[in-house]
């Protein structure tokens, strides 16, 4: 098989979703600054645009039209990690990091984020605080409903879900009974305690190589349970107002093996806390001007530290 050149080296890249999805505001924002401080050093690559695989003994990576494209020394994945498939995106990934390359975050923190049963079980091993949650990974739903140790009111969700989809509160079994009956069979559930004083509102932490560089109280419009941005809430930034909140925050990042962190939590009362769900690909606020530079200086970290295989 021939091939037809190769793609100048790049040591940091940014790889995002296929064409023709678009960028998350803060994803751009982020690769803006990356350029403007790294040049051609920098570059952004879609996971659609690459064949890869292994020839003549040895890992290659190559772009549609045949040429070589050299591993870079730092990855900074910005996709959502719900949206990666296992013979996918994931498999490209693997491939990045055995060539080489060091992810941003590590591949295995990514397979813990986008199942959250996965989260919370870190999550727990940790002896964080986490909300009390039965799955119906294996069981049949209808059944898990069913059980003694299931309470209502409580919050369905799917197990690989993200920006606040499908997830309902169901206040009682009768209504709780209906949500289960218009569920996708093939889709695992989650079903998790409820926690009342933080019904329409979480708190939202980046943190960053264990230091928490921006926070925000997301607010819910009128009385619905999901605050997401994405979903019509609204983002109060609150940096240092929380400081257990920061705390709880940067043990959770580092329960789950994230570098760069956005960490949700539940209000347990004004000022106690409970973990919700650890996300890999954060997005920010433009007004949360600590989060780029953070980013950056852990980029460069990486740089410092980066290594190349042993042949």
């Amino acid at each position: 098989m021939t091939h037809t050149g190769s793609v100048p080296p790049a040591d940091i890249w940014m790889l995002v979703r296929e064409r023709p999805l678009p960028l998350q505001a803060s994803t751009r924002a982020l690769a803006e600054a990356l350029a403007a401080r790294h040049g051609p050093r920098f570059a952004v690559w879609h996971t659609d645009e690459f064949v890869f695989g292994v020839q003549e003994g040895r890992l290659i990576l190559r772009t549609l039209g045949g040429m070589d494209v050299p591993a870079p020394k730092v990855v900074c994945v910005r996709q959502i990690p719900s949206s990666m498939r296992h013979d996918r995106e994931v498999t490209l990934l693997r491939q990045l990091e055995r060539m080489g390359a060091t992810l941003l975050n590590p591949l295995d923190a990514h397979l813990v984020c986008r199942n959250k049963l996965w989260q919370l079980q870190e999550l727990a091993l940790a002896e964080l605080p986490v909300p009390g949650t039965l799955s119906s990974a294996t069981a049949p739903v209808e059944g898990v409903v069913r059980t003694p140790h299931l309470d209502t009111p409580c919050v369905v969700k799917p197990t690989c879900g993200y920006k606040g989809k499908e997830v309902f509160l169901a206040p009682d079994r009768q209504v709780l009974h209906g949500v289960v009956g218009a569920l996708a069979r093939e889709t695992p559930q989650l079903f998790q305690e409820y926690v009342a004083p933080s019904h329409g509102r979480d708190l939202r932490l980046i943190v960053v190589d264990g230091e928490p560089v921006a926070a925000a109280v997301h607010t819910a419009r009128g009385d619905g349970l999901a605050s997401n941005i994405g979903r019509g809430g609204v983002a109060t930034l609150c940096p240092g107002r929380y400081p257990q909140a920061e705390e709880l925050a940067v043990r959770a990042a580092r329960a789950v093996g994230l570098a760069i962190a956005g960490v949700d939590l539940l209000f347990t009362s004004e000022d106690t806390f409970t973990v919700c769900e650890v996300n890999a690909v954060p997005g920010w606020r433009p007004q949360m001007t600590a989060v780029i530079p953070a980013i950056e200086d852990c980029i460069d970290r990486r740089l410092k530290a980066w290594r190349p295989q042993a042949s």
